[in-house]
C-alpha cells in the first residue's frame, strides 16, 4: 500500500512541478466592471456566422475534421477585395508570401505569424488581416506559411517562425536588406508564436524587432486561467470548439500535451507567458474580455510589466476572438487597426525628433 502512496505523490509532484509549473493566480485580478457599450450590428451577423462555422466537420473524424476546418478558413477571404499584391515566397527553407499595398516602403516590415490553434490557418486564411497591416503601417508584410500539426511536430512550427524571423532581418521582397523597421505579428496560436520569437530573438542576440502585436494571444498551454472556462458561454469561435476539452482535468491534458509534443506544457516555447519577461521590445495585446483567452493575455501583460518591459494590454468588451479577422466589416475591426497605427507612431515619434534635429 505505502508504494501505491509513494507512486501517486510521485505523479501529482511531476506533474505539478515539472508539465504545469510555476502557480501563476497571483497574476489573476478581479475583473474590471466593462463599459455599458453594445457591440455593432454587424457583430452579431459575425457571432450568426459562427455559429454555422461551429458546425464544420460534424460527423467526421481525426484528419477529415481538420481538414473541413482548413477550408473553411481558407474560405474567409473569398469575395473580398484587396488593396495589396500577394507574392508567393518558397526558398531558403522559408515559406509564405509577401503582402504588399500599392507604394509601401518595402524597409518597413512586418512577419505576420497566422493562428488557426497550431493545425489551421495559412497566409489565405489571413488575408484580410495582412492586407490590413501592410495599408495600416505601410510596410510589407511576409505572412510565414510554417507547419502545422498534426502532419508535423509541436517544434516544427516554432523552428519556422523562428527562422522566418531570422529570415526576415535581411530580405524584403526587393532585395536582401536590412529593414530600418521591423514588426512581429501574429493572432491566437500565432500570437503565442509571436511572443515565443520576440523572447528567442533576445536570448539569441538578434536584432531585435522595433515592436511586436499579438491579437488574443495564447500564452499558456497549461490551461489554467481562469477565463478557459469562465468565458467559453460568451466565446462563439472557441467556446463551441474547445468547450469538451476544458472539462478534461488539466493534469490530463498536461500528460497528453507532453506525450503528444515531447514538450511539457510549462516549457517557454509553448507557454511564452512561464519563460522571461525582462527587456522585451514594446508589444500591444489586443482580446476581448468576452474570450476565453482573455486570462492568458492580462497575466502575460501583468508579468511583462512588472518585470519592467513596456507590454501594453488593450481589451474590448464583447468582441469574437480575433475580430480584427473580420474587417472591413465590423467597425471594431477598424478601431482596432487605428490603435495598432497609434501604438507604432508613438514608438517612431522620438526617432523622428532626433533626425529632425540632426
Amino acid at each position: 500500500m505505502i508504494w501505491v502512496i509513494l507512486i501517486i505523490v510521485a505523479l501529482v509532484w511531476f506533474s505539478v512541478s515539472y508539465l504545469r509549473g510555476e502557480n501563476l493566480r497571483y497574476l489573476d485580478r478581479p475583473p474590471q466592471p466593462s463599459p455599458d457599450t453594445r457591440p455593432s450590428d454587424a457583430h452579431h451577423a459575425v457571432v450568426e456566422q459562427l455559429r454555422g462555422f461551429a458546425r464544420v466537420g460534424e460527423g467526421e473524424s481525426g484528419f477529415g475534421r481538420i481538414k473541413a476546418i482548413r477550408e473553411l478558413m481558407d474560405s474567409i477571404p473569398a469575395g473580398k477585395s484587396y488593396a495589396s499584391t500577394f507574392t508567393r515566397v518558397q526558398r531558403d527553407g522559408i515559406s509564405g508570401e509577401w503582402v504588399q499595398s500599392p507604394g509601401v516602403d518595402t524597409r518597413r516590415r512586418v512577419l505576420y505569424i497566422h493562428g488557426g490553434a497550431w493545425f489551421a490557418g495559412s497566409p489565405l486564411s489571413h488575408r484580410p488581416v495582412t492586407d490590413k497591416l501592410s495599408q495600416t503601417l505601410n510596410a510589407a508584410v511576409f505572412a510565414l506559411d510554417y507547419r502545422l500539426l498534426p502532419e508535423y511536430r509541436r517544434i516544427d512550427g516554432i523552428v519556422d517562425s523562428r527562422e522566418g524571423y531570422r529570415w526576415i532581418l535581411h530580405n524584403g521582397p526587393e532585395d536582401a536588406e536590412p529593414p530600418d523597421f521591423l514588426l512581429v505579428a501574429g493572432d491566437s496560436a500565432g500570437g503565442s508564436l509571436t511572443l515565443d520569437v520576440i523572447a528567442w530573438a533576445r536570448d539569441s542576440g538578434l536584432r531585435m524587432p522595433d515592436a511586436a502585436v499579438a491579437l488574443s494571444p495564447s500564452t499558456d498551454t497549461t490551461m489554467t486561467s481562469p477565463s478557459l472556462r469562465d468565458n467559453i458561454e460568451t466565446d462563439p469561435m472557441l467556446g463551441p470548439a474547445f468547450a469538451k476539452l476544458v472539462k478534461v482535468p488539466t493534469p490530463v491534458l498536461w500528460w497528453y500535451y507532453w506525450f503528444s509534443w515531447r514538450i511539457p506544457p510549462r516549457d517557454p516555447r509553448v507557454s511564452p507567458l512561464r519563460g522571461n519577461l525582462e527587456k522585451l521590445p514594446p508589444v500591444l495585446i489586443i482580446a476581448s474580455e468576452a474570450e476565453m483567452l482573455i486570462d492568458d493575455a492580462r497575466r502575460y501583460a501583468a508579468k511583462a510589466q512588472a518585470a519592467g518591459s513596456p507590454v501594453q494590454l488593450q481589451t474590448w468588451p464583447h468582441m469574437v476572438h480575433v475580430w480584427p479577422m473580420f474587417t472591413p466589416e465590423l467597425p471594431e475591426a477598424e478601431e482596432a487597426y487605428a490603435n495598432i497605427a497609434e501604438f507604432v507612431a508613438a514608438l517612431e515619434m522620438p526617432k523622428q525628433v532626433q533626425a529632425g534635429s540632426a
